[in-house]
């Protein structure tokens, strides 16, 4: 397993937005514009960002 990790940070309102996709925020740990957070480089994460890219801003980092 690789020890690669994903910062994402909030960058735009889930207000307007449908509840499944502030789920999706929630669940990332995120809920305010500009709050960040990292988490591992796994399959489920992904999967959460290609539901939410236009709230978001990506950056990965190695080890």
């Amino acid at each position: 397993m690789s020890d690669r990790s994903i910062t994402v940070t909030q960058t735009r309102s889930s207000i307007g937005a449908k509840p499944k996709t502030r789920g999706t925020l929630r669940a990332l740990g995120l809920g305010r514009i500009g709050k960040t957070n990292t988490l591992p480089d796994r399959p489920e994460v992904r999967g959460m960002l290609r539901r939410v890219p236009h709230l978001v801003k990506i950056t990965e980092s190695g080890e």
